[in-house]
């Protein structure tokens, strides 16, 4: 769950297809800065994304929200 009380939402980076379902890995957490709210950026294994390819990929959504790119 996600700080705000609802299931936590995940960005699946890569797969050029619609999903039903997906198991991948989590390589970043994105962390509103004003929200409590965070988002998941899953990929297939063996798959990474710089910070600037995610910023770039999760745009059509978070470009209205203030957030960081969270890693291990």
């Amino acid at each position: 769950m996600s700080g705000d009380g609802d299931e936590i939402d995940a960005y699946v980076l890569g797969v050029d297809h619609i999903l039903e379902e997906f198991e991948g890995i989590c390589i970043v957490l994105i962390r509103r800065d004003a929200e409590d709210d965070d988002k998941l950026i899953v990929v297939t294994e063996g798959t990474s994304f710089s910070d600037q390819e995610i910023k770039e990929a999760t745009a059509f959504q978070e470009n209205y929200f203030t957030s960081v790119i969270v890693r291990k």
